[in-house]
């Protein structure tokens, strides 16, 4: 295996990685790990699997995460809001 992995091909992210990825705060990623709904792992510091951000996205596709204690399906009337 090449350990010179281009980071196209990365399947490990940091927190403030995947924090830009999905257009949010790292503390909004430490957030939905502290919630239980974004898996991570600490190696060194919290690491989310690409396989884990995947799944969440899937899972979470079409749903409001404004507040994690009320996680509702969004309704085509919110969508813009």
């Amino acid at each position: 295996m090449d350990s010179r992995r281009s980071d196209t091909n990365k399947k490990i992210y940091t927190v403030a990685e995947t924090a830009k990825m999905l257009h949010v705060n790292r503390n909004k990623v430490y957030e939905l790990i502290g919630a239980g709904l974004l898996p991570a792992l600490k190696l060194g510091s919290l690491k989310i699997l690409e396989s884990s951000l995947d799944a969440f996205l899937e899972k979470y596709n079409g749903y409001d995460l404004s507040d994690f204690d009320n996680i509702c399906e969004l309704v085509s009337q919110q969508v813009g809001d």
